[in-house]
């Protein structure tokens, strides 16, 4: 009898970003189980808001992960998931596992190192300062008027480690900088406020060893939000027009795509990775941020940048997952 390929889909975790890393994972176990059921065994390792893992229902301890599964598909987001602590202990364990190592992650996920590796390597991205949440906590009203009477409006205010647009307020007048402040602060140790810069708003996808080439960058989607701009709802609501392939001209299109190749050599990631811009009629092409981990589901980016080159997530599983195994 053939050995299976047993596939731990990790999902769920302590983040903010729970219910999206549900349906990341579900999409996954999906893909596994309807299109790979000859080749992988699909384990659905589920992580509770309080880091319990179970597997297949079952409580387990982490440390016994290794010997129910060959290899591990991260399909968590946010926090422990994506900030290099899972992707820490897998690497303990000698666990194979999709997506981005442990420091990768790390500074993907931090907004601050991030950006200190984008100006490092001449990648242009909006003007920012960081502020501890303890800070914020302590006197939000003095923060608040330091703030709005040095930092030029409107601006965007964003934890320095969270994803999917949570805690991110766009700011015009003072009497929405303290609020926001406190809401950004909830969900990181510290607080940046960025600049910021009108223009079109674009995502671009690459996937390593894809159709041939080292390095393949999907098609540029255009986004525009619904909203104030692409927040949390915009995202994961349907409250935002995702154009793919965008309207915007082929120069920009080029651009980009050199871009987000390159934010994924020069922050060591790994696997495929999705990064965010805004795009200014005078200025150019600004880095917003990169996602390490794209989320995968039916709301999600990457799937519909696949549809458009005629491949699906279908394909996109099963490549991530070779290229996992053949690395490890």
């Amino acid at each position: 009898m053939n050995h299976h390929t047993r596939v731990g889909v990790l999902r769920g975790g302590p983040s903010n970003e729970y219910q999206v890393s549900l349906n990341s994972g579900a999409a996954v176990l999906s893909v596994l189980k309807d299109r790979f059921s000859d080749k992988y065994e699909a384990c659905d390792v589920f992580i509770d808001k309080n880091g319990i893992w179970h597997m297949n229902g079952v409580p387990i301890q982490p440390s016994d992960a290794s010997k129910h599964i060959d290899v591990a598909f991260n399909a968590l987001h946010g926090a422990y998931g994506e900030d290099g602590k899972v992707q820490a202990f897998l690497e303990a364990h000698g666990l194979p596992f999709t997506g981005s190592g442990s420091l990768g992650s790390a500074v993907g996920m931090n907004k601050v190192l991030s950006k200190k590796a984008f100006k490092d390597h001449g990648i242009r991205s909006p003007y920012s300062r960081e502020i501890p949440s303890a800070l914020i906590r302590d006197n939000t009203t003095n923060v608040a008027g330091d703030l709005f009477h040095s930092f030029l409006m409107p601006a965007i205010v964003k934890p320095t480690a969270s994803g999917s647009s949570v805690g991110v307020t766009k700011v015009i007048y003072y009497n929405e900088l303290p609020e926001a402040l406190k809401a950004a602060s909830l969900h990181s140790d510290s607080v940046m406020i960025e600049e910021f810069i009108p223009g079109i708003e674009a995502t671009c996808g690459v996937i390593e060893g894809f159709r041939g080439q080292e390095l393949y960058a999907l098609p540029p989607i255009e986004i525009r939000p619904m909203t104030k701009f692409f927040d949390y709802e915009a995202k994961y609501q349907g409250m935002s027009q995702e154009i793919v392939p965008a309207t915007f001209q082929d120069m920009f299109k080029r651009a980009i795509e050199s871009l987000a190749r390159k934010i994924h050599q020069v922050l060591g990631l790994r696997h495929y990775s999705r990064s965010d811009f805004i795009i200014h009629p005078r200025r150019g092409i600004y880095v917003l941020e990169v996602n390490t981990l794209p989320g995968l589901t039916g709301e999600s980016l990457m799937p519909k940048a696949l549809r458009a080159v005629g491949s699906d997530t279908y394909e996109l599983v099963d490549h991530v997952i070779e290229l996992a195994l053949s690395r490890s």
